[in-house]
């Protein structure tokens, strides 16, 4: 699985990181930074956050 995030697109609302904080965090510049290629045990969380992103920049390939 490889979680690509569309940095132009993404505001850092953090809404991610509640749903998968194994994957996403918010940095001390409250930037958000990702594992791009998670252990594939993670995607039901990172399909969720995906889904609760208010911007959509969140995608997912296998």
């Amino acid at each position: 699985m490889k979680v690509i995030v569309d940095m132009d697109r993404c505001r850092d609302h953090g809404q991610c990181v509640f749903s998968a904080p194994e994957v996403f965090r918010i940095n001390d510049a409250g930037r958000l930074e990702f594992v791009a290629e998670p252990d594939d045990t993670l995607r039901d969380v990172v399909e969720d956050a995906a889904d609760v992103c208010p911007l959509q920049a969140i995608t997912i390939e296998d």
